[in-house]
């Protein structure tokens, strides 16, 4: 009998070491740009890069991760990091996220990740760009804490990690979209062959999901919402559907997919259920965890259909609607 083939086949490639993370690669290929291009001039570069990767072998003193981090730069002054698009500078006060530089609220190997991710390296960012009334850390997505860390130093750390047994770097929050810039810099001084994993709610901006590109290995994701109205009324966000929609269809053309379903009480017809039918007809080979983890925390005592812990009989509802349809669940 064949041996059961792997549910993120690139990604277990790399911790093989017969190919490398993708932001390594970002690191060897070759761009020529300068600092006084327009963003315009230096986004088509950047398109083009993907289309001549192996075009150039010769030494060269920019990289493709050096123009990311241009852009980001570009982009972190008039913030759209994420589809809220303040549009503020973020060198001078806060976006709707909440922070201006990247604060780092904790930083630890994580034994509570899915099976094939742990021990995980996990970088804890406080702020986010939703406003769930449900948070299980609100205490850092809601208000704002931890450190700066310079990302020569976190880097180094980084290296330590994996002499510890991590098996990947996994940035998460809060949530880690308006940290873009930062993680773009910790990863050019860094050189550990670990896979990058974006730990998301996935409301990033089309540019956001261009710089991901290329960069990260595993979309780690949370698709919380069948429709817009409940991303509205629990998370205070518009437009969710089509948004996170197409975020995760670039994710499984760019990368590896683990899509997180946080099962809601009493939101199975209105959430769960399209969620699963989305996945099947659009993402197939994403990986599903149906998660039974809800509590109500933070705020949800004032809700009332989320103000009670879920139900089993409900989980198991969903859990038996995803088996039916066939989704690779773990």
């Amino acid at each position: 009998m064949n041996a059961k083939l792997p549910l993120l086949p690139n990604y277990e490639s790399i911790l093989r070491e017969t190919r490398n993370p993708q932001y390594l690669e970002c690191k060897q290929t070759p761009v020529s740009f300068d600092h006084s291009m327009s963003i315009e001039m230096l986004w088509k570069i950047h398109d083009e890069a993907f289309l001549n990767k192996d075009a150039q072998t010769k030494p060269f003193h920019k990289s493709l991760l050096d123009l990311k981090i241009e852009l980001a730069c570009r982009l972190y002054q008039s913030c759209c990091f994420c589809e809220h698009r303040c549009g503020v500078d973020r060198r001078q006060k806060t976006g709707n996220c909440g922070i201006k530089e990247s604060r780092i609220a904790s930083e630890f190997l994580h034994f509570g990740e899915e099976p094939m991710l742990v021990p995980s390296y996990t970088v804890f960012f406080s702020g986010c760009t939703f406003h769930c009334v449900f948070c299980q850390n609100w205490d850092i997505s809601q208000r704002p804490c931890g450190a700066f860390v310079e990302p020569k130093d976190l880097a180094t750390r980084i290296d330590q990690r994996r002499r510890q047994g991590a098996r990947n770097v996994n940035w998460v929050g809060g949530d880690p979209t308006p940290d873009l810039l930062y993680l773009l810099q910790v990863l050019n001084e860094t050189q550990s062959s670990l896979p990058q994993v974006w730990n998301s709610n996935m409301y990033c901006s089309v540019e956001t999901m261009k710089l991901l590109q290329g960069v990260i290995d595993v979309y780690l994701t949370d698709f919380k919402y069948g429709n817009d109205a409940c991303a509205r009324r629990l998370s205070k966000i518009d437009r969710y559907t089509p948004i996170v929609q197409r975020n995760h269809r670039l994710a499984n053309e760019h990368g590896e997919v683990i899509v997180r379903h946080l099962v809601m009480p009493h939101h199975r017809t209105c959430c769960s259920s399209p969620i699963l039918r989305w996945i099947k007809e659009n993402i197939p080979t994403a990986v599903v965890n149906i998660m039974s983890q809800y509590q109500p925390e933070y705020q949800a005592d004032d809700y009332e259909e989320i103000a009670q812990p879920l139900s089993r009989e409900e989980y198991l509802n969903v859990q038996h609607n995803a088996e039916s349809l066939g989704l690779v669940l773990l």
